[in-house]
């Protein structure tokens, strides 16, 4: 499955400026930022921190549904491969210019101006594309964001030299303005075209369209690297300076993407795809368990969640990943492929050792399986620097089910960041379960996570701070889930927002 001399791999094919395109990186790893600056004289996408945290580089991404429309998904440029475009759409900010009249400004760009909402101007292409993908995605839908929407989609552009308001004012205004629209029938009769081709097969670059295609090909290349969003990998090429000898890009595998409820070994189960975006599949778990919803808006920005996965962000296995502690406690199980065998493991069993995990050679995670009749009760809780767009320095996932009597018939406490992977407070489980879940139970269960957890001191918190955390979000956790009188979020967590949508 790989190209050979003797037949050259076609060039890298996809929608810009209003044209089909054709590139030939040198390296699979070269990004949509460099070849925008360098190769499409397209400066208007900024580099800032090179590493998808700044949003000076965002720019959107569009591809065809399920349904065949088309969809628009803002992305971090610095760190997205450029052969992972292929056979999709890329919009930049000389797009959304492109769309006025001649002297006029779209509305998101003369809202800016006209709130007052850039200062250097530097981080404003950002700022402009996260709102453009804002305002094509509500007038689809035809609907407006609220303000506190507006802040979450832009909480991945973290430049405010003129303050949060004049930037949330432009995203309120700009549709107050005539409505104007990106014109979808030539870039979906394009996108429909370039579906036409074969799958892009370099000696450094595969991405298989099909799980089968996908199973064979990690056998045959079991070092290839494999990578969805690069959220994570394209900081080992950009701030690390790493070579990855071969990619095997996932994000053309639509069954990947799936979520959907399934039956399993007489459970009913919600199925996430491995290659699922963060986005869409904290969306689905949130809509079972709603108490997640500050989890999935704090996990990093919404053009991280966008080209992200969750099946990734658990392979990856870092010990301050957000997704293991939450999946952890709700029993979630792993489905793994390894050419034509399929097996199942708890997710709790999956991790090792730092960053190690329990794949076998040519092995991946497919799916992502949660169980939809746990009767436990459950929270997560995060705790870092920054509300938005900060990495954890401790997170939990906890889930506690009590009998009619109050009794704790059943407890899963799982964290991240507490030691060199995510896992379950074994001894604090056993010294509240079989017990009153009360007071008395929960310092016998806070005293017993001494013996769980040694955490370390690094940048983001001292192990002291760390133990104390643990303790306090198990606190918060018996507050909110005691049989007398528990506490509403709004009465234990600052960040409650009242009356908002997810």
């Amino acid at each position: 499955m790989t190209s050979s001399a003797s037949t050259p791999a076609r060039p890298i094919r996809f929608f810009h400026r209003g044209a089909i395109v054709e590139a030939t990186p040198e390296r699979a790893t070269r990004t949509v930022l460099e070849w925008l600056r360098e190769e499409a004289l397209c400066t208007g996408t900024k580099e800032g921190c090179a590493e998808g945290d700044c949003g000076a580089c965002t720019v959107v991404v569009g591809e065809l549904g399920a349904d065949g429309a088309l969809e628009l998904k803002p992305v971090n440029a610095c760190i997205r491969f450029l052969p992972t475009l292929d056979g999709k759409a890329l919009f930049t900010v000389e797009d959304v210019t492109a769309m006025n009249p001649p002297a006029a400004l779209h509305p998101v760009q003369q809202s800016l101006v006209a709130c007052h909402g850039s200062q250097c101007g530097f981080c404003t292409p950002g700022f402009v594309m996260s709102l453009f993908a804002c305002y094509e995605r509500h007038q689809t839908a035809g609907t407006r964001p609220t303000r506190q929407q507006l802040a979450d989609d832009l909480s991945g552009n973290l430049c405010r030299c003129t303050g949060y308001r004049p930037i949330l004012d432009a995203g309120e205004q700009m549709f107050e303005a005539p409505a104007r629209r990106l014109d979808t029938a030539p870039v979906v009769q394009a996108l429909k075209t370039l579906a036409a081709d074969a799958s892009l097969d370099r000696a450094d670059f595969h991405a298989p369209r099909t799980l089968d295609e996908l199973a064979a090909l990690r056998v045959a290349r079991p070092d290839a690297r494999l990578v969805a969003g690069s959220t994570d990998v394209g900081l080992w090429v950009t701030k690390q300076l790493r070579e990855l000898p071969a990619v095997i890009y996932v994000g053309d595998v639509r069954e990947l993407r799936a979520i959907e409820e399934q039956q399993v070994a007489g459970r009913q189960v919600l199925s996430i795809g491995a290659g699922a975006t963060l986005e869409a599949a904290w969306g689905a778990l949130h809509a079972r368990w709603p108490v997640l919803r500050d989890m999935w808006l704090r996990f990093a920005s919404r053009p991280v969640r966008e080209a992200g996965t969750m099946g990734g962000n658990v392979a990856n296995g870092s010990p301050i990943g957000d997704s293991a502690p939450v999946l952890i406690a709700l029993d979630a199980q792993l489905v793994l492929r390894q050419g034509g065998r399929v097996r199942r493991m708890a997710l709790a069993d999956f991790y090792v050792d730092y960053m190690k995990n329990r794949l076998e050679r040519g092995e991946f995670v497919q799916a992502i399986e949660v169980p939809l009749d746990n009767p436990a009760t459950l929270r997560a809780y995060k705790v870092s620097k920054r509300f938005d767009s900060d990495i954890s320095a401790v997170s939990a996932g906890l889930a506690i089910r009590l009998d009619a009597a109050g009794v704790v018939r059943e407890a899963r406490l799982a964290f991240g960041g507490l030691a060199a992977i995510v896992k379950r407070a074994a001894a604090a489980e056993t010294a509240i379960v079989g017990r009153r879940w009360d007071e008395a139970t929960l310092a016998a269960g806070i005293a017993a996570m001494a013996e769980d957890f040694k955490p370390l001191t690094d940048m983001r918190a001292s192990a002291a701070y760390r133990a104390q955390v643990a303790g306090n979000l198990l606190r918060r956790f018996w507050l909110e889930t005691r049989r007398d009188a528990p506490l509403a979020e709004s009465e234990v967590s600052v960040f409650a927002r009242s009356g908002e949508a997810a």
